[in-house]
């Protein structure tokens, strides 16, 4: 079985339900970011152990938080040794308007990715755009290249969308399922 690691940051505790979504459907374990930008020796060494690592992060200001960006400038010591080369790679971010530049975000998840000699996974889930389509269904949000969440900004972590949420659910079991026939 691989092993799929989820790493993100989470200001307010919406992004950390869509982290949850995303390893239950990878059967995966957690790597929170601290509110200091920080993760333990012993995730990092989790990180270098993985099969995959999916990057999470809130979209602030059109791309992630500073916390995210300092994990992520702390990778340059894996990096460095291409230690993470030939992993698979997804992300998956939250803002609170529809569109919230997320795809900027997901953006920036990939080229880590990719400077990483990695390789991304997406959705590979059609998006719900037709007149019946309800808020809640699978991939509303409508993204190919990872996981986007729509929160309203005044909801509380308990309200995210049951629709995005399953949308990392599968987005995670894709995840898992193109690690393992990769790793085989």
């Amino acid at each position: 079985m691989s092993k799929v690691v989820v790493v993100f940051h989470s200001g307010y505790g919406h992004t950390v339900k869509q982290a949850e979504a995303i390893a239950k459907g990878a059967n995966g374990s957690l790597v929170a970011i601290d509110a200091d930008g920080n993760i333990s020796e012993a995730q990092w060494a989790e990180l270098n152990e993985a099969d995959a690592i999916v990057f999470g992060s809130p979209t602030y200001m059109g791309t992630v938080s500073w916390q995210f960006k300092k994990f992520a400038d702390a990778t340059s010591k894996p990096w460095f040794s291409q230690q993470w080369k030939d992993k698979v790679f997804g992300g998956f971010t939250n803002s609170a308007t529809m569109n919230g530049d997320k795809h900027s975000t997901l953006h920036y998840f990939f080229t880590l990715a990719m400077q990483h000699s990695g390789l991304w996974v997406g959705t590979g889930l059609m998006p719900s755009n037709s007149k019946a389509a309800k808020r809640d269904d699978v991939n509303y949000v409508g993204s190919f290249a990872g996981a986007m969440m729509q929160t309203p900004s005044d909801a509380g972590a308990d309200e995210v969308n049951a629709g995005d949420l399953e949308t990392a659910r599968l987005y995670g079991e894709r995840i898992a399922k193109i690690t393992q026939q990769l790793r085989g």
